[in-house]
């Protein structure tokens, strides 16, 4: 089941790309169909795969090069199989936004079945080398996206992408080769390198491949100071490119510090927790300040996002300092980690998808040339003025649930975590702000005949407002999925 949802989405983009003769509408509905058919597969899995011994679902293994101690190895736990769940949500609101394009339709749907199996298969991904593999795809995939239906100067965006997130990947490969080389006995399985003791090098070993491991998944995700391809690639991609980056392709750095960094090399982590709480905090505040700067819509969320994410390193990094009585606040702090990831990459889609419509309608981003839009466009109105509440954590959607967990945890272990608490302040005062100046009083510049969402907008907001609701309101179900596998994770951390 767990490979027939991976590939599934890439042989029907492969049919996409070869069936020449296929129209247009065509093409986006069997997209559309192709992601839909995922997700219904992705929730049987959820609610049937029974949970085996290495406490993963869904469990697949093959040998593929034992002697390299490698193996076609899939499984998903409570760390992962949320993410999974979100892929499958972010790119069906993907599809449907994408349902009338007319530039190239067929080639991009092909192009983003592809990216969804990448995203897919390295959140399933139980073999460091099937995780590489899947990692740089979709670096591929995104550079081809923003290259090929980018705007501006997205082929500098994308090389620039392109450059930073592959030389983040080769960091990320010396660290496993870093793992294989200290595991007795060799082995690129992350079940094995994540048992106690796995690592045999010497503590200066451990921390050198720690560090390998670390700039390759913070460029990814990124965090301060390696954030400087961010905003580019997301001002020059496409609507539903930007959506795929933030919403997902993100959240690949930070998923990469619960599944290999911090079980793989405890004793590390512990010894360098301070540090990514520091690191975290940075984050917090530097993405906070500098989108409050921005007139760009587009570059004002996207370091939003390095803001969202400074929390989930806060998080691991307060996760990693162990004290007496701390294992509870740990958890949570891993429970709000996760929980993190899940609605940034809804809110954030949503708030990317509202950016897209702006430029759809006028060509601009410039907030300074909009006023008054409330009047000529309600529903646009409400969606951002939900996503922009959501994103700045209040109470009754996802964003406070996470946030919540993540001050709590990492209080709990680290008090001084208090000081990205201005963050949210910051955050709030930007969104406020924005939505003032843009949607309220007289209608005045680009505003003046700007129209309202369509049917396949409000369908595609409509997917994603709906779960950043739900999981404010009820988040039992997300947690009991996450909290098993933070237990797990923060008794591995001990000493």
């Amino acid at each position: 089941m767990l490979s027939i949802i991976i590939f599934l989405p890439v042989i029907v983009g492969a049919v996409l790309a070869i069936w020449r003769g296929l129209s247009a509408r065509s093409a986006a509905v069997a997209w559309l169909a192709a992601t839909l058919l995922d997700l219904a597969l992705l929730l049987v899995l959820t609610f049937t795969a029974d949970t085996g011994e290495n406490g993963l679902r869904a469990e697949e293994r093959v040998n593929w090069m034992p002697q390299l101690g490698s193996s076609y190895h899939l499984g998903v736990d409570g760390l992962s199989l949320p993410l999974l769940l979100l892929t499958g949500v972010i790119f069906i609101a993907c599809a449907i936004w994408s349902l009338r394009t007319g530039d190239r339709p067929r080639a991009q749907g092909a192009l983003f079945l592809f990216l969804q199996s990448t995203c897919l298969g390295l959140f399933a991904a139980q073999d460091l080398i099937l995780f590489f593999v899947f990692f740089d795809l979709s670096i591929v995939g995104m550079y081809f996206v923003i290259a090929g239906w980018g705007h501006g100067n997205q082929r500098r965006s994308a090389l620039l992408f392109f450059l930073y997130t592959f030389l983040g990947s080769l960091a990320l490969l010396l660290g496993f080769i870093g793992l294989y080389l200290g595991a007795d006995p060799h082995t690129f399985d992350m079940v094995e390198l994540s048992r106690r003791g796995a690592f045999t090098g010497t503590p200066t070993a451990a921390g050198f491949v720690l560090a390998a491991i670390v700039l390759g998944l913070a460029i990814k995700t990124p965090t301060f100071p390696f954030h400087s391809w961010l905003a580019p690639a997301h001002t020059d991609a496409p609507t539903i490119g930007s959506v795929v980056l933030a919403g997902i392709m993100l959240k690949m750095g930070t998923y990469g510090f619960v599944r290999i960094a911090m079980p793989m090399l405890p004793e590390a982590w512990r010894s360098w927790a301070w540090l990514m709480v520091v690191l975290g905090i940075v984050s917090v505040l530097f993405g906070a300040l500098v989108a409050l700067v921005q007139s760009n819509v587009k570059r004002m969320i996207a370091f939003t996002s390095i803001n969202h994410m400074g929390y989930v390193i806060l998080a691991v990094g307060a996760a990693g300092v162990v004290g007496r009585n701390t294992a509870e606040a740990q958890q949570l702090a891993i429970a709000g980690a996760v929980t993190q990831m899940v609605s940034h990459g809804l809110i954030t889609g949503a708030l990317f998808l509202l950016a897209g419509v702006f430029y759809d309608r006028t060509g601009s981003y410039d907030l300074g040339r909009y006023g008054g839009l409330a009047g000529p466009a309600p529903r646009f109105a409400g969606f951002f003025a939900v996503a922009a509440f959501a994103s700045l954590g209040l109470p009754g959607f996802s964003g406070f649930i996470a946030e919540f967990q993540i001050f709590t945890g990492s209080i709990g272990t680290v008090p001084w975590a208090l000081l990205a608490l201005p963050g949210i302040l910051i955050t709030a005062v930007l969104f406020l702000r924005a939505f003032q100046r843009v949607f309220t009083g007289k209608t005045t510049g680009l505003s003046i005949g700007f129209s309202d969402l369509r049917l396949r907008e409000t369908t595609a907001l409509t997917v994603l407002m709906v779960l950043v609701v739900f999981i404010g309101l009820v988040p039992g179900p997300l947690l009991a999925m996450i909290e098993p596998a933070a237990e797990l994770l923060v008794g591995n951390l001990q000493p």
